[in-house]
């Protein structure tokens, strides 16, 4: 294996065009660069370069190193950030429901990941039972996930209600099953769905499934079922879409809910504090904080963000 710091020169002469450009970006003399070129050849058995006038191109056995000459400092690279700055740089592991990871919240994601170098964040966009067990799991640092209303202690929680929706078309005449377009198992809305029929006495079946919720919708505008969403989940629908609150039986609200490991570092309280101004402002006013991780995730004298990235 070839020296890093020959394969640094090497890159470094291709780069800059010819030999003095090159030890000007090395901050070495032309001569040293010359010098571990040279050394590089003869480890490899093969010319490099060929010279014409002040340029230096590569020969075909150089382009054919130049390519295994990027990737080895590439991973060089990676290796030092990882096990050097990289293990002492705090990480922040956050868990969003499919339906909110929306640009504007994107956005906002992406803006504290710039703000914050010395931070390592990383983003898991899942179903709400999935995201819950990851963080009972310690998996993750801070989730926004979709619960029973009035359960766990949390930062803060906002009411979700929810409403059928499809075409006219698809409402299954006199006994017929319900043709309903859900998430998969486990899914909270999809549980609401089903005890709602089955307390009404109606007969139901799945007829699409779809872990997101882009597939939901394009199911519905298809007119293959009906489903229940939120207020934020029917605004990509249209009007090809009509509620069907009318057709079927009343669903209990649910609740979206911001809650934080007990463990979770300092910065996953400050991304806490950014995404509940985001959700105040998509939603209204939080409900008051409840338990003992609302008192522990924010009243320990940890000031909030200022301001929303």
């Amino acid at each position: 294996m070839p020296d890093i710091d020959l394969l640094r020169s090497f890159v470094s002469v291709v780069d800059a065009g010819g030999f003095t450009r090159a030890s000007e970006r090395v901050h070495r003399t032309q001569s040293t660069v010359s010098q571990q070129i040279r050394k590089l050849e003869e480890r490899l058995g093969c010319a490099l370069f060929r010279r014409e006038g002040r340029k230096a191109l590569l020969t075909e056995d150089g382009e054919r190193l130049l390519s295994y000459a990027r990737r080895i400092l590439a991973l060089a690279n990676e290796l030092t950030d990882t096990v050097g700055k990289g293990a002492r740089a705090e990480a922040v592991r956050l868990g969003l429901p499919d339906d909110l990871a929306v640009p504007a919240l994107t956005e906002i994601v992406s803006a504290f990941a710039r703000s914050r170098p010395d931070v390592r964040l990383s983003v898991c966009c899942d179903l709400s039972f999935r995201l819950r067990f990851a963080l009972a799991q310690g998996d993750l640092d801070v989730v926004l996930l979709k619960r029973e209303p009035d359960g766990e202690s949390c930062i803060a929680a906002w009411p979700e209600q929810l409403h059928w929706v499809g075409h006219r078309d698809a409402i299954p005449a006199g006994d017929l099953a319900v043709p309903l377009v859900m998430r998969p198992a486990g899914c909270l809305y999809r549980e609401r769905a089903i005890h709602a029929l089955e307390r009404a006495g109606r007969r139901w079946r799945i007829v699409y499934e779809s872990p997101n919720l882009p597939g939901i919708q394009a199911a519905l505008h298809g007119g293959l079922g009906v489903s229940i969403l939120d207020e934020q989940g029917l605004k990509g629908l249209g009007a090809g879409c009509p509620l069907l609150d009318d057709a079927f039986p009343a669903i209990e609200a649910t609740e979206l809910a911001l809650v934080a490991h007990p463990g979770a570092p300092d910065s996953a309280h400050d991304m806490a504090a950014i995404l509940r101004r985001f959700c105040e402002r998509q939603r209204g006013p939080a409900a008051a904080p409840r338990g003992a991780q609302a008192a522990a995730t924010i009243g320990m004298g940890k000031p909030l963000a200022a301001e929303p990235l």
